[in-house]
């Protein structure tokens, strides 16, 4: 890829998703290849970073070279009591909460669907990695919207589903108590297309583990169809596979791209730092 006089080293990591990035760190942390990782990352969807071991310093300036960055939108706060510009995606965890948190995470989503204006993109950079498992998935929901027929792209641009936290509580939970459920059931909700129209003219499918119904359908058609169109995305030709080593770091378009990460044992020792760029457009 080239823009102006300068040139990214790039090559694709399967033929509808993903690109490895080789560049030294000095180089990303200039900015000098803003532009062009920005370019890349809309047309690729993921890029991987391999072994470029940034610290968490040098992983928020570079972050703050490709847009503004978001601080994290979970509602945890840092040891001083205010909002984190690095989340630690940690195994280690001993309360129930946390725990339901990171089991989410092997289900397939896009962060912040019940937000008006989802995050843009995820940085991730793996300090440590499970002994066993462990390793991230993406799937390319513009191109999987694509090769759809015409014909019922046509129709699912004309639908709505509503994505809800007791719906993605229920996941890992599908007995609860009714106490349990009404706590859920205050925690965020809301409409969203089935069909993102970006502003750039590209459509994605809206869909993944926070989708809870589709609007003006039978329970169980509205049903079959989510799980059909999270089956249709997430085939093998749209999906790229990141086996983890120490000091990777992975970059993926939020607004166009599903993910999750595969099993690993709670407790193991694996250790992901992330940071985010703000949305720029609401999903419409």
């Amino acid at each position: 890829m080239t823009v102006g006089e300068l040139t990214l080293s790039s090559t694709k990591l399967t033929p509808l998703i993903g690109a490895r990035i080789d560049a030294d760190k000095d180089s990303l942390l200039s900015g000098r290849y803003a532009a062009e990782i920005r370019e890349l990352l809309e047309d690729r969807g993921v890029l991987l970073f391999p072994e470029v071991h940034m610290s968490d310093e040098e992983q928020q300036a570079f972050t703050a070279t490709l847009g503004t960055p978001a601080f994290e939108n979970n509602g945890t706060l840092g040891p001083d009591g205010k909002p984190q510009a690095i989340y630690k995606v940690d195994a280690a965890q001993d309360d129930e909460q946390a725990i339901r948190r990171l089991r989410n995470n092997h289900l397939w989503h896009l962060d912040g669907s019940m937000h008006e204006t989802p995050i843009l993109a995820s940085i991730l950079s793996a300090k440590r990695i499970a002994p066993v498992g462990g390793g991230t998935e993406w799937a390319n929901s513009c191109a999987a919207f694509a090769a759809l027929p015409p014909e019922e792209q046509a129709e699912l641009e004309k639908l709505r589903a509503v994505h809800a936290n007791w719906s993605l509580a229920a996941r890992q939970n599908p007995e609860p108590s009714l106490a349990q459920f009404l706590q859920w059931r205050r925690g965020p909700s809301k409409s969203q297309p089935l069909v993102w129209k970006h502003a750039s003219g590209r459509k994605s499918l809206v869909v993944g583990s926070t989708a809870a119904y589709v609007e003006g359908m039978d329970p169980a058609d509205s049903q079959e169809l989510l799980v059909r169109l999270r089956d249709w995305a997430t085939q093998p030709q749209f999906v790229y596979s990141h086996t983890w080593k120490v000091g990777d770091m992975v970059m993926w378009d939020n607004t166009a791209t599903l993910h999750r990460a595969l099993p690993y044992e709670i407790n193991c020792g694996r250790l992901m730092h992330r940071t985010m760029l703000m949305g720029e457009e609401p999903i419409a």
